[in-house]
């Protein structure tokens, strides 16, 4: 589960949930916890895995990673987190050239993995866009954020000692497998 996906469901929904997620998100700003929380953890509860799940970005604050621990605590809790570690400037290069199909929500890298025809997903023929949160202003202040909010989870989660960390350069096969060692 992608609550970057989760938020763009509600948006899309027209929750208010989704309206208060996208007012943040705009800016580049983490959604509050409170909302954050709220989305997560009604997600969690209609839709129980008996093998597991993985989250991407959550939890991103030390409040969400309470959280999500005293939900999880009675179904055995949290097995691994994964820090997928990749300097600024490639994080800030992959956000920049990113599209996203509307219709089916694959990211394409306009430089190194580019669709077949300009504005067209491959997969589904669908037009991909940019997303709003993926301009330089927005992507320099979620970098701010990571660093202030989230960057401490990382400490958190190597205290508790389930933290793996790989690095997030390379083709997306090669971090594909990475992640795919680290989680079997």
């Amino acid at each position: 589960m992608s609550s970057g996906d989760l938020f763009r469901d509600h948006q899309e929904r027209n929750t208010e949930l989704g309206k208060l997620a996208k007012s943040f998100m705009e800016r580049g700003s983490l959604v509050p916890d409170d909302v954050t929380i709220k989305m997560v953890m009604e997600w969690l509860k209609d839709n129980e895995y008996a093998d597991g799940v993985l989250l991407d970005g959550f939890p991103r604050t030390q409040s969400q990673a309470k959280a999500l621990d005293a939900a999880l605590s009675g179904n055995g809790g949290i097995d691994i987190a994964i820090n997928i570690k990749v300097p600024i400037n490639e994080i800030v290069r992959r956000l920049a050239d990113r599209l996203v199909c509307r219709a089916c929500q694959t990211p394409w890298d306009q430089k190194y993995s580019p669709p077949k025809e300009p504005g067209i997903c491959d997969r589904c023929g669908g037009d991909l866009y940019q997303r709003d949160d993926d301009n330089q202003a927005a992507v320099k202040k979620r970098i701010e954020v990571y660093f202030e909010e989230t960057q401490p989870l990382v400490e958190y989660y190597k205290q508790v000692g389930i933290l793996k960390e790989i690095e997030g350069e390379g083709s997306i096969g090669e971090v594909t497998n990475r992640l795919l060692k680290v989680v079997k």
